[in-house]
């Protein structure tokens, strides 16, 4: 498939308080969390991987050498969420993209599958919003064309981008992804996890 150009942001900034410990570094397959998730990103049908980087950066860095990606630094990583999305599409902007997909480091059951789903309903059939829809609610992995761009970048320090998903859910399209729902924020989270791989690979 040929696509315009269209990034993965990876937001992984936060400083995974309730952790206890960078959980980007966690182990998941023998390897960092985060270098699973961008890895995924790289075997998708994107253009370009950019990953957003602040709480110990210089510790996780390092887990992604090697890889084609783009890093970007959140100084303001501590105002919250929405100061990393302005980061991650401010330099999809300087890549000059027409669309960017907004994802997690902490989402390792969504697959390079799932997220060329979402590309192939904006570059086949024109949808400028597409989310992945688990739990019943909404949210990331997202792509939003580059008309969305501004209500992104509009967002305050403390938001995400359900409220830009909801506010044009008359255009939004849903795409069913179990997969999402499965996130690392606590040790409790990440036992599960754990459980889970070692039913998958016993």
């Amino acid at each position: 498939m040929i696509c315009p150009k269209i990034a993965v942001v990876m937001l992984a900034a936060g400083n995974s308080n309730r952790m206890g410990s960078p959980k980007q570094l966690l182990d998941f397959g023998g390897q960092p969390l985060i270098r699973h998730s961008v890895e995924t990103a790289l075997a998708s049908e994107a253009t370009h991987v950019i990953v957003v980087l602040g709480a110990r950066s210089e510790e996780i860095a390092p887990a992604l050498d090697g890889l084609n990606v783009t890093i970007v630094e959140n100084p303001a990583w501590e105002g919250g969420m929405g100061t990393s999305i302005h980061t991650g599409i401010a330099a999809a902007e300087r890549l000059d993209c027409s669309a960017a997909i907004l994802t997690l480091a902490d989402q390792p059951f969504v697959t390079a599958q799932k997220l060329n789903t979402l590309i192939m309903e904006h570059v086949l059939n024109g949808h400028g919003i597409v989310t992945a829809e688990y739990a019943e609610t909404v949210g990331v992995p997202v792509l939003f064309s580059d008309e969305y761009f501004g209500h992104l970048l509009a967002l305050k320090p403390d938001q995400g981008c359900k409220g830009v998903i909801l506010k044009n859910g008359d255009v939004a399209l849903r795409v069913p992804t179990p997969e999402a729902e499965m996130d690392v924020d606590t040790p409790e989270d990440y036992q599960r996890l754990v459980t889970i791989l070692t039913l998958q690979t016993a």
